[in-house]
């Protein structure tokens, strides 16, 4: 089986990490034997984070130590002792996997340190589904979380993670409808106008007007009587009733005054 050490120049990848000795070191770096058949070399300026002014400040002739793959050439393998990141800009895209430690709770959200230049931001909205005040109600400081890209602003250097979408969704349970009342005899639902024919029907029953009575002979010459003895207008349905007997005088006395006729 090929270990990294072992392995040829040309199948190293870049952040391939090996161990190897320091064989000499320079003004501009140091030379490190890591079994392969070409040399492997430091610069001075991948010792470390910080500026170096003297590499023997650093690193020692016969010292082993860690370093990582920056580029494999013809005749020499690049070499770097500062951990490269686990993602560079151009790798991180929207809907990649990715995990990491919380760096940083704010109340607003969560920092999280996944290998990038900068840790990525989990909103309080994105930490789980329903409502979160903080975002230390869900996750605490130096906790292991895996998270979804969301967004990712490489001018402003800026990520945007999700715990949220790793999340099943919560189907809403459907209530059945309510079943309709029965209707029982007597109910208001009973009691509502047939619909159709049928109701036009009750409508036209309950609007229709009373018919006038209809006059006799002797209510209407008394009719006329009063009309022209008062100018008052028709006699009311109502008091028909009470000036019968008022009218067959009247009547009478009409006749009586009459003169006879001659036989």
């Amino acid at each position: 089986m090929t270990t990294p050490d072992s392995a040829p120049a040309v199948a190293l990848e870049p952040k391939t990490k090996l161990s190897g000795k320091i064989l000499k070191t320079t003004l501009a770096g140091a030379l490190v034997d890591i079994g392969q058949s070409v040399p492997g070399v430091i610069h001075i300026s991948q010792l470390q984070q910080d500026a170096v002014n003297k590499v023997e400040d650093i690193v020692k002739e016969g010292q082993t130590v860690d370093v990582w793959v920056r580029r494999v050439k013809k005749d020499r393998i690049e070499l770097t002792m500062i951990e490269p990141l686990g993602f560079e800009w151009k790798e991180i895209v929207p809907d990649m996997i990715v995990k990491g430690k919380v760096v940083r709770i704010e109340t607003y959200g969560a920092f999280v340190d996944f290998g990038a230049e900068r840790p990525g931001l989990i909103h309080v909205s994105e930490l789980t589904r329903g409502y979160v005040k903080t975002a230390g109600e869900v996750v605490k400081e130096g906790e292991e979380i895996e998270a979804k890209v969301l967004d990712v602003d490489r001018r402003k250097r800026q990520i945007r993670l999700s715990m949220k979408a790793l999340q099943p969704e919560v189907v809403e349970e459907v209530k059945p409808e309510r079943e309709e009342r029965k209707r029982t005899p007597g109910s208001g639902a009973d009691k509502r106008k047939p619909k159709g024919k049928k109701q036009e029907e009750v409508y036209e029953m309950e609007v229709e007007a009373p018919t006038e009575p209809q006059y006799t002979a002797m209510q209407m010459a008394w009719q006329a009587a009063l009309e022209r003895s008062k100018g008052r207008g028709k006699v009311r349905p109502k008091s028909y009733k009470s000036a019968t007997e008022e009218q067959e005088k009247l009547f009478n006395r009409t006749l009586e005054k009459r003169v006879p006729s001659g036989n």
